[in-house]
Order: C-alpha cells, then sequence, then structure tokens
C-alpha cells in the first residue's frame, strides 16, 4: 500500500498538527507531524510499510480504512473512474432545470439580455402547453428512474415573469411526486423584484425549498451594475422584498464581480448582517462573471471582454446560475472562480457569521450527470444551464427525436472527461477538470480543464484551520 494521490494536507495549530483530507473519500482528519512523517516514508519506499512496528501498523490500518492509502496506483485509477461513473449513473435524484422565458426586466450591463438592442422583444417565452407537454416527460422519468426526490429549479431570464408556467409545473409535479412517492424541492432562481409573501405561500405547499437572488455588491454598485430597464435602482426593492419572505422559505444570496466591483461586496454583507432577516439567510455565495478570455490575459485574471455571440451563455441569464445550496448542490456555483478574489469574499462572509461554500467540495456538478436536465422555453434539452438557450448546444428535445445535430452534441457531453487531462491532480474528486462553460468559452474546448488550482489550495487551508478550530 501506498498513499493516496488524493490525500493534502495543511499545517494547523502552530504547525504542530497537520489537517489531512483525501478529496475521494471526503476522510477529514488531524494528525500530528509523526503521521505525516509515516506516510512520506511509505510514499518514498512502499515496501517500508511490512517493517513497520505494532503502533505503527496501527495507525496505517485506521488510515487505509478511510482511503487515506491505496493498494496500487491502477486500483486508485480504477477507483476515480468508478467515482466519476457513479455520479453519471446516479438514480437517487432527478433534477430539472426550467427556463420558464429568456425576457428579462433587468439590464445588467455584463448580460446579454436585458435591454441590449432589441434582445426581449425576440425573446422566448414558455407556452402553458409547453409546459404540460414537458411535465409528462418528467412523470415519464420519475416512472422510469423511480427516483428518491425530484430537485426542480426555474430559471429564465427572469422566471418570475411566467408565473402561469411556473405555478402550472409546479403544481402539477408536485401531485405527481406525492402519488409516486418521492420528495419534491423546488428552487426559484431570481432578480428578486417580482418576489412576493403570495408566490412564497402558493408554492410552499408544493415543495418550495428556497429561493436565490442576486445582490451585486452594496445598494450603489448593485444598482450600477443591475438596474431595470429605464435605468432605475433595483437594490432597495429586492432588500424589501426578502424581508417580506424572511421566514417563509429558505433564502440564499448570489452575486456576481468583476475587479470593478469586488470591493463593494463587504458592505453588502455588513448591510446584510444588519437586516432582521440575516439569520434567515441558509447561504451567501459570490463567483466572477463569466465571459470570453482575451488572448494574453495573464493566469487568475477575471475576464472582462464582452459577451460575444460564440459564448456559450448567449441566451440565459447567467447572473443567477446556481441554486445557491438552497435545494443539494446547485447547478454551477463552481463556474470559473478566481482564486484570490473567491478566498477573500469566502473569508469576508464566514467572518460575518454567513454560511458559504467552503471552497473545497465544488463538484462535480451536474453536467456530469446523466438524469441533470436542463429544459429551454421551447421544450429543447441542454446539458446544463450554463449552455441553454443557444441551439447548437442543444442535445435533444422532450417531444421530438434528435437532430442528428444534437445527436452529435449529446455524445460530446457524454464523453465529457475533462479531468482526464488533469494528471495528478488531488483535487479531481472535487472539481471534475473544472466548469465545462468556463472551458469552452475561455478555451475553446469543453474537454480541457479550467484550472483553478490555486483556489482550491487557498480553500483548503480555511476548511483546515476552521476544522482545526472546532476539533
Amino acid at each position: 500500500m501506498r498513499p493516496s494521490r488524493f490525500n493534502v494536507s495543511v499545517p494547523v495549530r502552530d504547525g504542530e498538527d497537520v489537517f489531512l483530507m483525501n478529496t475521494l473519500t471526503d476522510a477529514q482528519a488531524i494528525v500530528s507531524n509523526a503521521v505525516l512523517r509515516l506516510l512520506e516514508r511509505i510514499d518514498a519506499d512502499p515496501a517500508a510499510v511490512h517493517a513497520l512496528d505494532p503502533a505503527e501498523r496501527d495507525v496505517i490500518a485506521g488510515l487505509a480504512a478511510q482511503g487515506f492509502l491505496a493498494e496500487s496506483r491502477e486500483a486508485e485509477d480504477q477507483s476515480v473512474d468508478r467515482f466519476f461513473a457513479e455520479v453519471r449513473e446516479d438514480t437517487s435524484e432527478l433534477r430539472v432545470t426550467v427556463l420558464t422565458t429568456l425576457q428579462c426586466n433587468f439590464a445588467c450591463d455584463y448580460c446579454i439580455q436585458g435591454d441590449h438592442g432589441d434582445y426581449n422583444r425576440h425573446a422566448t417565452k414558455m407556452t402553458l402547453d409547453t409546459a404540460e407537454r414537458i411535465a409528462g416527460w418528467v412523470e415519464t422519468r420519475l416512472d422510469t428512474m423511480r427516483p428518491e426526490r425530484f430537485g426542480l429549479t426555474f430559471f429564465g431570464g427572469e422566471p418570475l415573469l411566467n408565473l402561469p408556467v411556473l405555478y402550472a409545473l409546479s403544481e402539477r409535479l408536485s401531485d405527481a411526486c406525492r402519488a409516486r412517492g418521492v420528495r419534491i424541492a423546488i428552487t426559484i432562481i431570481t432578480n428578486g423584484l417580482l418576489l412576493t409573501p403570495a408566490i412564497v405561500d402558493r408554492l410552499t405547499p408544493l415543495g418550495l425549498a428556497g429561493v436565490k437572488v442576486t445582490l451585486d455588491g452594496d445598494r450603489t454598485m448593485h444598482d450600477l451594475r443591475r438596474p431595470l430597464r429605464g435605468g432605475q435602482g433595483t437594490f432597495d426593492r429586492i432588500v424589501e422584498n426578502l424581508r417580506r419572505i424572511a421566514g417563509k422559505t429558505r433564502i440564499a444570496i448570489g452575486g456576481n464581480f468583476d475587479e470593478t466591483t469586488v470591493d463593494s461586496y463587504p458592505a453588502l454583507l455588513d448591510f446584510l448582517r444588519e437586516q432582521e432577516f440575516a439569520d434567515q439567510i441558509g447561504r451567501i455565495a459570490f463567483k466572477p462573471i463569466v465571459r470570453t478570455l482575451p488572448t494574453g490575459l495573464p493566469a487568475g485574471s477575471i475576464p472582462l471582454s464582452p459577451v460575444g455571440e460564440s459564448s456559450p451563455v448567449e441566451g440565459n441569464c447567467m447572473s443567477s446560475v446556481g441554486a445557491g445550496g438552497v435545494a443539494g448542490s446547485s447547478p454551477c456555483d463552481s463556474c470559473h472562480f478566481v482564486d484570490e478574489k473567491m478566498a477573500f469574499l469566502r473569508d469576508e462572509t464566514a467572518r460575518r457569521g454567513f454560511p458559504t461554500p467552503d471552497g473545497v467540495h465544488m463538484g462535480p456538478c451536474e453536467i456530469h450527470k446523466r438524469h441533470a436536465y436542463t429544459i429551454g422555453t421551447d421544450g429543447t434539452l441542454f446539458a446544463c444551464p450554463g449552455f441553454a438557450g443557444e441551439a447548437s448546444y442543444a442535445t435533444g428535445h422532450i417531444t421530438a427525436q434528435a437532430t442528428t445535430a444534437q445527436a452529435r452534441t449529446a455524445e460530446r457531453f457524454e464523453e465529457l472527461g475533462a479531468w482526464k487531462n488533469c494528471g495528478d491532480c488531488a483535487f479531481v474528486p472535487v472539481c471534475g477538470g473544472g466548469c465545462t462553460v468556463a472551458s469552452q468559452a475561455e478555451l475553446g474546448d469543453m474537454n480541457a480543464p479550467s484550472c483553478h488550482l490555486g483556489s482550491f489550495e487557498t480553500a483548503l487551508v480555511s476548511l483546515a484551520r476552521t476544522t482545526a478550530a472546532e476539533a
């Protein structure tokens, strides 16, 4: 046996001990430096395991039981392949993200939607007929899969601009799940402007698990970046809506930053901490805006070039992607994180007592799961929300046989394996090669790793300190 290549470690308690984690098994332990030296000795000479004294053998046996040691490199390769296969074929949960509309009442300066040209005039909106067909399609999968859980996420555009479809799908699929003994969790990803207690009250008996609302910095910055189509600010109205629904459902806060806005987020966090609904916020997570990477931009920089027509994010609102942990793992909270700024905002959020992702347990995301779907306004199927709305990334349709082009695209997603190009990186099980949307947008190849090793390493340090303090 030899130490697993998925072991990562960080000194804690002034260097007296070591936080040891295995990213494949998620085993975590605080051990003495002597234990780490023992692992290093075996790594240098695997045969040394046969010459250990009884106490050392007991330590090694305990570490092996938690996955900190592997039988061989070949056995570990097989374990990784099996891990991703199990993620892909898991039938315990059916996840469906529905775009009720591609229209939006905001004019965010970093989004292709909103009042940019005549986009909203042509943006599509789901009909009740399509919603009925989607419900039937989902019911068929519930009967075929027999999952334990069903996650239904409403997304857009701004999903609350199409309440008839949102209500119709929620009511029918809630009844379908109840009849089949399946637990349902409904999530709404919204800009928050139209969010009301009446909406929450109507959906709560149907299985509403929570809402995610976007606030892009403090009031001044948010109103600059996320105004109405007429230019009016939206911050105060959104906060008032959060105040009115607080206690009725779980609230998650998301936000999008670039280098011009990131410094406004601590002020937002201070503001939220002062609100009477602060303790009702279940999670806060911020992420950089995903945009096509300009050539020559240094690694770790935030891409700021305009979203182009060739970008896979065309046609859907990347400002709110990610359920934010409201109902299980999010669609893509891990989309293209930038090392230094993500660590800064994570620490600032945790310092104010808000739950936030630890930055280590980031994936694999839903694009690696066979039974996770995104459905466009006309019933077109996509592999994940980040590709939705762009016909060239469609993988099929709920009522029609896939076209030749869609079948080819589906095969591309079926064969995804950016993580296979990551070598011996210890973070492969929690990264999966990074965000596929970012890989396609920035590198032009969805099978190229979108690597942010520094972010994982920084997050590991924070996790180690937190674990050591709690222990």
